[in-house]
């Protein structure tokens, strides 16, 4: 069964589609969308680009458990089982700050 890939909030959309204008290029942009759309066929992806946070981070409260890596930027969501939503928290370009 499909997950839904959701936000949850319009502030917390509109803040990741801020940081996804920000990226200059293009192809890194279109492919950080593939990725997160491709989160509803699986939300745990095989191999290094997925991995479960621990400690989990906290955004707006919410917990985000799990990343996913794109190139020099991490996707931070949080998966909810029962209900089959991906909720999409943030998009970061990888830095110290990144899991704060």
């Amino acid at each position: 069964m499909k997950y839904e890939v959701r936000f949850p909030s319009i502030s917390i959309e509109e803040k990741f589609a801020k940081a996804l204008s920000k990226i200059s290029q293009k192809e890194t942009r279109v492919r950080i969308m593939e990725e997160v759309e491709k989160l509803a066929d699986g939300p745990r992806p095989e191999g290094k680009k997925f991995k479960a946070i621990r400690p989990p981070v906290y955004l707006y409260e919410w917990t985000a458990e799990c990343r996913l890596r794109i190139g020099d930027y991490r996707v931070l969501y949080d998966i909810d089982d029962a209900k089959k939503i991906v909720w999409i928290l943030a998009l970061r370009k990888r830095d110290e700050y990144t899991y704060r």
